[in-house]
C-alpha cells in the first residue's frame, strides 16, 4: 500500500501541525534519528498520522543486523537520557528490542526487530491506519482520538469504529479498504 507521504523521511513533519513541527525540531536537535542511522529509524505509531493523545509517547521503529550491536549503540547514545529502560523480549517469535527514555518533553521508545523497518507490523499498521484516515475523513480521526482519550490504545480503536472482529492488531493488517 503506496501513501502520498514517505514516512521514513522526517521532513513531512515540517508541514504538519505546531506538534509535529516541534518533534521535527527535537529529533533534529538531539540528533535522535542521526545516532540511529545505522539501523533505519523511522517514526510510527501516533504522532505522524495526527492521531496523538496527551501521554503518547515518540514510536521509532528501527532494524539491527546485530542485536548486541544495537544494544551497545543505545546504551552509549541515550542511556544518560531520563527515564532510560532497556528490554529484550520475543513478540511473535521474533527477537526485539524495546527501549524507552525521554528527550526535553517527549517520551520515546524504540522498537527494534531484526526485520526491515517497512515489514514490521507497526510500520505496517501505521499506514493501514493513515490510508483509514484519509478515506473515512476528519471526523473519524476525532472519533479515534476520542477512543484513546478514553484509554482505548490505537489498533482496538480502529478495529472498534470499523466494526471488525478478533484480534485486533491482526484485524488490522487484515483490513483493506473498499471504495464502493
Amino acid at each position: 500500500m503506496m501513501s502520498d507521504i514517505d514516512f521514513r523521511n522526517l521532513d513531512y513533519l515540517l508541514d504538519g501541525n505546531q506538534m509535529q513541527q516541534r518533534i521535527f525540531t527535537v529529533l533534529k536537535q538531539y540528533k535522535v534519528m542521526e545516532l540511529l542511522d545505522g539501523y533505519n529509524p523511522v517514526l510510527i505509531g501516533t504522532f505522524p498520522i495526527d492521531i496523538a493523545v496527551e501521554g503518547s509517547d515518540l514510536d521509532i521503529a528501527c532494524c539491527f543486523k546485530d542485536k548486541a550491536e544495537f544494544v551497545s549503540t543505545v546504551i552509549t547514545a541515550f542511556g544518560k537520557e531520563a527515564g532510560f529502560e532497556l528490554a529484550e523480549v520475543t513478540i511473535g517469535g521474533i527477537d526485539t528490542v524495546v527501549v524507552n527514555f525521554d528527550v526535553v518533553e517527549f517520551p520515546i521508545e524504540l522498537f527494534a526487530q531484526h526485520i526491515p523497518v517497512i515489514e514490521q507490523n507497526g510500520y505496517r499498521h501505521m499506514l493501514i491506519e493513515y490510508a483509514i484516515l484519509k478515506d473515512k475523513g476528519d471526523a473519524f480521526r476525532q472519533e479515534i482520538v476520542k477512543l484513546k482519550k478514553a484509554g482505548v490504545k490505537t489498533e482496538p480503536a480502529f478495529v472498534q469504529l470499523l466494526g471488525l472482529d478478533g484480534n485486533p492488531y491482526d484485524s488490522l493488517l487484515n483490513y483493506s479498504i473498499r471504495h464502493s
